[in-house]
């Protein structure tokens, strides 16, 4: 009798324990997620957002199904974003500095020189100022679920090395369709251009445009070392992705669908700044290997950028409103050890 009192105990437990798991893949209904990004399915992106996708198949007992579509084949990040906003698409993985036309406290991110390491992005982007102007994409249209790290940002052209600003007169760069990036480059006496980064390769192939800047894992997915001869390091902007979500579709789902989604963004945050991180340590080397010659900008070098484009830095704060901008800033000092 015991051990039929224990075994029946056992069964009723397991059962109780088991019922929420239940109920919550009942509420959940099939969907498949179309998951657009730009860059090709062996780059950091591309594996983040493989793992991701095997997240949301894993919560969703194979309810919830992401479709991956890289290398900018739904578009390059603008004509996704408006693809969302319609409802035409479900997500996409994108550039923050894309947005600033959608949302004006994007820019914030934009700001040159705002972050001295990924430690003080990651407690600015996962905190409050985050969460804040993530927050701001739901009146446009999107929701965002997650920062991604592209990483600090980093000259390349095909015409000389790039030691100081005074390098960069005559150099046609290609920047993203961003004011910021224009004005900051134009500032630096560059002949900046915008351009969508699924024409880049073929741009800088052409000599359409000189160079471009990037991080050093996407410079060395996207293979431009086979078109550019000079890598600069600047570190000049710390340049977020950002998870996006259709609103309207978004708002179709019903709170477990929506949990699963939220908790996978997360996870693949997790994911996605550790193997970036891994990659971008040994990227350098492999660009060298791959025939760049790579020069790291002196600091007083990159103290007189910092100094030039304070009048940049003046108007990022005007536009996304002076509250944030000193927000950001004294959570900065703070972070830093000031008071």
């Amino acid at each position: 009798m015991n051990f039929l009192r224990r075994t029946l105990v056992a069964a009723t437990v397991a059962g109780a324990l088991a019922a929420p798991f239940a109920a919550l893949a009942q509420d959940i209904k099939p969907h498949l997620i179309r998951f657009g990004y730009g860059l090709n399915e062996q780059s950091n992106q591309g594996r983040a957002v493989r793992f991701f996708a095997e997240q949301v198949e894993k919560a969703s007992g194979g309810k919830m199904k992401v479709r991956a579509i890289g290398a900018a084949a739904l578009g390059p990040d603008v004509q996704m974003q408006q693809a969302l906003i319609g409802g035409a698409q479900e997500m996409m993985v994108g550039s923050t500095a894309t947005l600033v036309g959608i949302t004006k406290e994007m820019a914030l991110w934009d700001t040159p020189f705002l972050f001295n390491n990924a430690a003080e992005a990651d407690a600015i982007l996962d905190g409050p100022i985050g969460q804040k102007v993530s927050d701001k994409l739901q009146e446009k249209g999107l929701v965002g679920l997650a920062y991604w790290e592209n990483g600090f940002r980093n000259l390349t052209n095909s015409k000389r090395p790039v030691t100081k600003f005074e390098d960069l007169q005559g150099i046609k760069l290609r920047v993203m369709q961003n004011n910021v990036y224009l004005d900051s480059f134009q500032t630096l006496g560059a002949n900046a251009i915008p351009l969508p980064f699924s024409e880049l390769f073929t741009a800088l192939e052409t000599k359409t445009v000189d160079g471009q800047e990037n991080p050093y894992n996407t410079i060395l997915s996207s293979k431009f070392f086979e078109v550019q001869k000079y890598l600069s390091i600047t570190n000049h902007v710390y340049s977020p992705w950002i998870m996006l979500v259709s609103k309207k579709w978004w708002d179709g789902l019903n709170k477990a669908e929506q949990k699963v989604l939220a908790d996978a963004a997360k996870a693949s945050r997790d994911f996605e700044r550790k193997d970036t991180r891994a990659e971008a340590a040994k990227a350098v080397g492999d660009l060298k290997a791959k025939g760049m010659q790579v020069n790291e900008v002196p600091v007083a070098e990159v103290a007189r950028m910092r100094d030039r484009l304070v009048k940049v830095n003046a108007g990022i704060g005007v536009s996304i409103g002076m509250d944030l901008w000193n927000e950001t800033q004294a959570a900065l000092t703070k972070l830093r050890g000031g008071k």
